[in-house]
C-alpha cells in the first residue's frame, strides 16, 4: 500500500522551526513542539510539565517554554536519568503513533482513496493557545481532524489564519460582556510557514475581490497525521484594506465576512493545488467553505467540460454537512454583494451561474452558501438523526431526497479528566485509546468499583473548584471587590454540593435563562438546607448579538443578587481550559435549547464521558443518547418556557437533587454512580469523533472517492 501520509506529508514544505538553544540529546523536542499530538498524549504533556512546571503552567504552549529554559536547566535535565527516560519513551511513542501502518483505516477496509480527503471549515478548536475557533464548530472541527489521525485516514484540513483570533471576554461590574482581540505572535505558536514546493519561497496564490488581487499565503499545523493549512491575507504584498480580511473570526460586516468566505473557499482550493494535492473527497463543514465548489466548477470548465458535466463531476467527490437549523448558521448574502465581490473571480462560472446556483429557493436577489453548497454535492448530513429529519423538511426538495445522518461525537482523550483517564487505564486497559472504536470494551465500566468512580470525580471536582475561584477571584477584583469579598470566595462552590454546569453560547435558543423563569421556585432548590445545589455558567456571545449580550448581563446580575449569592456563578472567557475544566468536574451537564434547533451539541458528550449525567432537553445527540438510565430528558416538543421550566423544577425537586444525596452508609450515593457509570458508556461507545469519522469513511468518503485494493 502507498503511504498515503508521508506522500502527503511531503508535499506541505514549511520554513524553518524557531530558534531554540536545545542540547542536542534532547532535539527532538522540536518535532514534538510543532506537532499538536502532545496536546491529547498524556505522556506528551507531562514531558513539557517537567522541563520548567511553573513556566509550563503560565504559557501551557511548547515553544514559548523552549525559549525560556535556563541553561542550567537543560544541564540538570542532561543528567537527570527519569527525564531522559522520559523523552526517550515520548519520541518513541511520537514515533510509533506516525509511522503506525495497522490504523483502523488501514486494517479494517483495504481500500486506497485517490488522494486525501480535504476537509474545509471556518474554525477549528485544536487547542486553546491556537484561538482560531468561536464555539461547537470549531470544537467539532478540531476533535474531527485528532480522530481522522488517530484512525489514520488521510486527510488535509483547511481553515483561516485569524491574527486576532475570537474576541477574549470580560464582564465588567454591570454585566456587560466586553470584547478584545489580541494579536498573535505567530512564532510563538506551533504553525510554519509553508513553502511554494517550486520555488522554496514562502507559498502565495490570489484571487480578485472586488476588483482588486489579493495575495493568500498558507501556515501549516501538524495534529498528529493530519496536516492543517491556514489561509493568510495579512501580507506585506496585500493592499492595506486587504490585509485584514482573515483576522477576526467571524467579522460582524458582511462585506468583510463574504471576502473571508471567498478565501477560505477559493483561496483554499487554490493553495491544495498550487501545492499538488488532488483530494479523492471534498468535505465542505457549514457553508462558509461552499465557494470552494465554484473553484473546483471553474476548473472542470477550464478542462473542457459543459456546466452540466461540470457540476457532475464537482458534485461526485463532495460531501456537505450541514450543522445548525438556526438562520446565523446557513449564511446568506445580498445577491448585489456577492456579485460585485466576485467579479472576474472565477473563470468560466459567470454571474448568471453563480445567481442560479446559489439563490435561496426562487429568491434571485439572496446568495445562499447552503444552496450552493447542497446543489453541488452529491451527499448532504445533519449531525444526528433528528437533525437530519430538520435538513431533510427544510432542505429535501433541493437534496433530492433525505439528508443521511452522522451523530457528532468528541476526541475522548481530549477530553477525559486525569481521574476517569486513570480508573480506564486501570479497568479497560492502557490501550483503550486504540480501542476507542470498539463499544464492547466499555461496558467494563460497570465493574469498577463505586469507590473509585465516585473518588475519581472528587479529584476533577476539586480541581475544577480550585480553577474557577482563580478565575473568580481575578474577576471580582478587576471589578474593585475588597479582600473581605475576594476571601468570601475561598469558601465558594463547596464539594459536598451538588454542582450544575451550563457552559455554551449565549444565544436566544440556547435559553440560557430558563431555568430562572421562576426565581422563587429556584431559589428553593438551591438554597435548601440539607441538600443545597450551586450552578455555573460560561459562555460567550457574538458581538453582534444584543440579546445574547443582555441575557449574560442578566445572569451575571442574579449571581450578584441576595437570592443566589453563592449559589449562582457566572465565569467570563468562556475558552477551550474552562471547557474541559467544567466538563470535568460537573455533576449535572444542563442544557435547554429550544427543540428542534440543537443540530447536535457536543459539551453534554464530553461531561458524559467524565460520568456527569445529562439535565438536557430531548433535541440534538441527546435524543438518540438519552435512555433512562443515563440522566435525565424532557422537552422534546417543546410548548412554551414555563411548561419546559415546570418540568425542569420538577425533575430537580423530585430525582436529580434527592438521587444525589441519597448516601449509603459509607457516604457512596450508589444510584447517582450506577447512573454516572451508564453515562460514560454511552458517551465513550456511541458518542465519539472516531465512531463519527468511521460512518463518515463508510457512509461518505469511500463510496465518493476509495478504491479498493483488495
Amino acid at each position: 500500500m502507498i503511504d498515503r501520509r508521508t506522500k502527503l506529508s511531503a508535499s506541505i514544505p514549511t520554513g524553518p522551526k524557531a530558534s531554540l538553544a536545545i542540547p542536542s540529546q534532547f532535539d527532538r523536542l522540536y518535532d514534538l513542539a510543532y506537532n499538536l499530538w502532545w496536546s491529547w498524549d498524556p505522556l506528551g504533556r507531562e514531558l513539557w510539565g517537567r522541563i520548567d512546571p511553573q513556566v509550563w503552567a503560565t504559557t501551557r504552549n511548547p515553544i514559548p517554554l523552549l525559549q525560556y529554559v535556563e541553561p542550567s536547566t537543560w544541564e540538570a535535565l542532561t543528567f537527570s536519568g527519569s527525564y531522559t527516560e522520559l523523552y526517550v519513551e515520548a519520541v518513541e511513542r511520537f514515533d510509533h503513533y506516525l509511522d503506525n501502518d495497522e490504523t483502523w483505516f488501514d486494517t479494517h477496509h483495504r481500500v486506497a482513496l485517490d488522494g486525501p480527503v480535504a476537509y474545509l471549515c471556518a474554525e477549528f478548536g485544536i487547542n486553546e493557545k491556537l484561538p482560531f475557533y468561536s464555539g461547537g464548530l470549531g470544537v467539532l472541527a478540531g476533535d474531527h481532524v485528532k480522530s481522522a489521525s488517530d484512525l489514520g485516514i488521510p486527510m488535509v484540513a483547511v481553515g483561516l489564519l485569524y491574527r486576532r483570533g475570537f474576541f477574549r471576554q470580560a464582564v465588567d461590574p454591570d454585566g456587560w460582556q466586553q470584547h478584545t482581540y489580541q494579536r498573535l505572535e505567530l512564532r510563538r505558536r506551533p504553525m510554519l510557514e509553508v513553502l511554494d514546493p517550486h520555488s522554496g519561497h514562502p507559498l502565495r496564490v490570489s484571487l480578485r475581490l472586488n476588483g482588486r488581487e489579493v495575495a493568500v499565503g498558507a501556515w501549516r499545523v501538524n495534529v498528529g497525521r493530519v496536516p492543517l493549512i491556514l489561509l493568510d491575507t495579512d501580507l506585506p504584498e496585500n493592499d492595506p484594506a486587504d490585509r485584514p480580511i482573515t483576522h477576526i473570526l467571524y467579522v460582524r460586516g458582511r462585506e468583510a465576512r463574504f471576502a473571508q468566505e471567498a478565501v477560505l473557499g477559493i483561496g483554499g482550493a487554490r493553495v491544495l493545488r498550487a501545492l499538488g494535492i488532488d483530494p479523492a473527497v471534498w468535505h465542505v463543514n457549514e457553508g462558509h467553505a461552499a465557494l470552494s465548489l465554484f473553484e473546483r466548477l471553474s476548473w472542470e470548465i477550464g478542462a473542457g467540460a459543459d456546466v452540466d458535466a461540470a457540476r457532475r463531476a464537482v458534485a461526485d467527490r463532495t460531501l456537505f454537512t450541514l450543522h445548525t437549523p438556526v438562520p446565523a448558521g446557513n449564511e446568506t448574502f445580498d445577491q448585489s454583494l456577492a456579485s460585485a465581490a466576485l467579479i472576474d473571480t472565477i473563470s468560466g462560472v459567470d454571474a448568471d451561474l453563480q445567481r442560479e446556483l446559489a439563490r435561496s429557493g426562487s429568491d434571485d436577489a439572496r446568495f445562499d452558501m447552503g444552496a450552493l453548497a447542497i446543489r453541488l454535492s452529491d451527499r448532504t448530513n445533519g449531525v444526528s438523526l433528528r437533525h437530519a429529519d430538520v435538513v431533510t423538511k427544510d432542505w429535501g426538495e433541493l437534496i433530492g431526497g433525505p439528508a443521511f445522518a452522522v451523530t457528532n461525537g468528541i476526541h475522548p482523550q481530549t477530553w477525559l479528566g486525569h481521574g476517569m483517564r486513570r480508573l480506564l487505564n486501570e479497568n479497560v486497559g492502557l490501550d483503550w485509546p486504540d480501542r476507542i472504536h470498539d463499544p464492547e470494551i466499555w461496558e467494563q465500566i460497570r465493574e469498577i468499583d463505586d469507590g473509585r468512580v465516585w473518588r475519581a470525580h472528587a479529584g476533577q471536582r476539586e480541581l475544577m473548584t480550585r480553577r474557577l475561584r482563580i478565575r473568580l477571584r481575578e474577576e471580582y477584583a478587576r471589578h474593585g471587590q475588597g479582600s473581605q469579598r475576594l476571601r468570601w470566595l475561598d469558601d465558594q462552590l463547596p464539594a459536598d454540593r451538588l454542582t450544575i454546569a451550563f457552559a455554551r453560547r449565549f444565544t436566544s435558543y440556547k435559553r440560557a435563562g430558563m431555568i430562572f423563569t421562576d426565581p422563587g421556585r429556584l431559589e428553593a432548590i438551591l438554597k435548601n438546607r440539607d441538600r443545597p445545589a450551586q450552578l455555573i455558567f460560561a459562555g460567550k456571545a457574538h458581538p453582534a448579538d444584543r440579546e445574547g449580550q443582555a441575557l449574560i448581563k442578566h445572569v451575571f446580575e442574579l449571581s450578584q443578587s441576595a437570592a443566589f449569592e453563592g449559589h449562582l456563578f457566572f465565569v467570563e472567557d468562556y475558552n477551550l481550559r474552562l471547557a474541559r475544566t467544567l466538563v470535568t468536574g460537573a455533576d449535572v451537564w444542563l442544557n435547554t435549547p429550544i427543540p428542534p434547533r440543537e443540530a447536535s451539541g457536543t459539551s453534554g458528550m464530553k461531561a458524559a464521558a467524565n460520568g456527569a449525567l445529562n439535565l438536557s432537553v430531548l433535541d440534538g445527540w441527546w435524543a438518540e443518547g438519552f435512555d433512562g438510565t443515563n440522566g435525565w430528558g424532557f422537552g422534546e416538543h417543546s410548548e412554551s418556557d414555563q411548561a419546559d421550566a415546570e418540568v425542569l423544577y420538577h425533575l430537580l425537586e423530585s430525582d436529580v437533587v434527592p438521587t444525589y444525596y441519597d448516601r449509603d452508609a459509607g457516604g457512596l450515593p450508589r444510584a447517582w454512580i450506577e447512573k454516572m457509570k451508564s453515562s460514560m458508556i454511552t458517551g465513550l461507545s456511541q458518542f465519539t469523533t472516531h465512531r463519527m469519522l468511521m460512518d463518515y469513511t463508510e457512509k461518505a468518503y469511500i463510496p465518493l472517492g476509495g478504491r479498493s485494493i483488495s
